[in-house]
């Protein structure tokens, strides 16, 4: 392969399609059609003598070469950004690109509307999109590059990705509404739960991998206690959606999420009968990152938006 004569543009084309594993979704990232974008995927394969994407499924999926490429091509043109963008400024009211964010459902209804609107006042041609936490595992999201910023709990050591702690997320106990087996008990809403009532009532838990046990479940063994988890669900919402419809389950949610949906879902809030590890949620992005002024712009728009949590 002649490399003067090669085409530098199709690296973009190639990263893009690493980052979305779709032709269609490439193209709206490097603001190409899908035939320009097919057409470019074409090219790639004839000069590399590669397939490089292989369709599996809805997904294009890279061949080992692609995967070796990957990093190599992202570290460049990463390079080149930073040499071309120097120290100018960020112009929110010209930018024109798009920002990925990943956290749980907490993050999708209390921090991306608001995040949203603050965003779209200041910098009406940016997009913002938020991926779940089961769409990948945070390291290996952030060495390619597919994700901006996670907004999660703590766990994420790499001396390569920064942290910076956003907000405490201490946990409530929710019940639907008017629950009569809790009102016997003498407990009303914004009280603590008897202990004995708090291990006896089934419980329901947020759960992405499906184990049965958290942070209260450790309080409640330093107290020689345990619960009774009988349903786990991957998403705070459905949680909260069981807990709504059931006359005995209970469950333990960050207490900003359940003052959002109590008075929507007909829930009472009240305290836990343990200390429980107030867990401390945190923005993580990838330190290339540091001094990218759009980067460093949404961080700032991320830390007003929580300022109140």
């Amino acid at each position: 392969m002649n490399f003067a004569a090669f085409d530098l543009n199709l690296l973009r084309t190639f990263d893009a399609l690493m980052r979305e594993r779709s032709v269609t979704r490439a193209g709206e990232q490097i603001g190409l059609s899908q035939p320009a974008v097919s057409a470019a995927l074409g090219r790639l394969r004839a000069l590399l003598d590669d397939q490089l994407f292989v369709r599996r499924g809805a997904e294009m999926a890279p061949t080992p070469r692609a995967e070796a490429l990957a990093p190599v091509v992202r570290d460049a043109l990463a390079g080149l950004e930073r040499a071309l963008q120097g120290d100018r400024a960020f112009d929110p009211a010209a930018a024109r690109r798009s920002f990925t964010l990943l956290g749980a459902d907490f993050v999708s209804m209390l921090v991306m509307p608001p995040l949203f609107a603050l965003t779209a006042a200041q910098a009406p041609g940016v997009r913002l999109r938020l991926v779940d936490t089961a769409w990948g595992e945070v390291e290996r999201l952030f060495q390619d590059d597919a994700i901006d910023l996670a907004i999660e709990r703590p766990g994420h050591a790499s001396e390569w990705i920064a942290a910076e702690m956003l907000f405490r997320s201490p946990f409530a106990i929710i019940a639907a509404r008017g629950r009569a087996d809790i009102a016997a008990a003498g407990v009303k809403p914004g009280q603590v739960l008897p202990l004995d009532l708090f291990c006896d009532l089934p419980q329901a838990l947020r759960s992405v991998d499906g184990s049965i046990s958290g942070h209260v479940d450790d309080a409640l063994a330093e107290a020689g206690r345990a619960r009774q988890v009988v349903l786990a669900l991957p998403h705070f919402s459905a949680v909260a959606l069981a807990v709504a419809q059931s006359p005995r389950l209970i469950a333990a949610l960050p207490a900003q999420f359940a003052r959002a949906v109590a008075p929507t879902l007909g829930l009472d809030i009240f305290e836990a009968p343990v200390d429980v590890q107030v867990p401390e949620i945190q923005m993580y992005w990838h330190r290339r990152h540091d001094k990218n002024p759009a980067h460093a712009w949404l961080r700032d728009q991320v830390r007003r938006v929580t300022a109140a949590f």
